[in-house]
């Protein structure tokens, strides 16, 4: 049986992520307050790890809070993520990315 209260919260997460620009990032917290439950940012990174359409939403500009890369990044492996947001134009370092200068402000 589908758990459809996820599901939904799971599409809020996903259409939160899709609206994050190219060249930027978002935290977990921030996508997840962006879907509606502020506390949920460990949903977002499980959300994201099931994406239904990689390529389409944009998982990969989602970080920590301390702008840290998904160690595990289910969709290229450890690599992954960071090659997508460099082929953006967002600079990683170390597996970290800059939220001074590439963190999305969506006020």
């Amino acid at each position: 049986m589908k758990n459809t209260k996820n599901n939904s919260f799971y599409d809020k997460i996903y259409a939160a992520v899709c609206l994050i620009p190219r060249g930027r990032v978002a935290t977990y917290g921030q996508v997840a307050a962006l879907a509606g439950n502020g506390g949920a940012a460990r949903a977002v990174g499980n959300a994201l790890h099931k994406n239904p359409m990689p390529g389409v939403i944009p998982c990969h500009r989602v970080v920590n809070a301390q702008g840290r890369l998904a160690p595990h990044f289910a969709f290229g492996g450890a690599d992954g993520q960071r090659r997508l947001l460099e082929a953006e134009g967002v600079r990683v370092d170390g597996g970290y990315v800059d939220l001074r200068l590439y963190q999305w402000r969506n006020q």
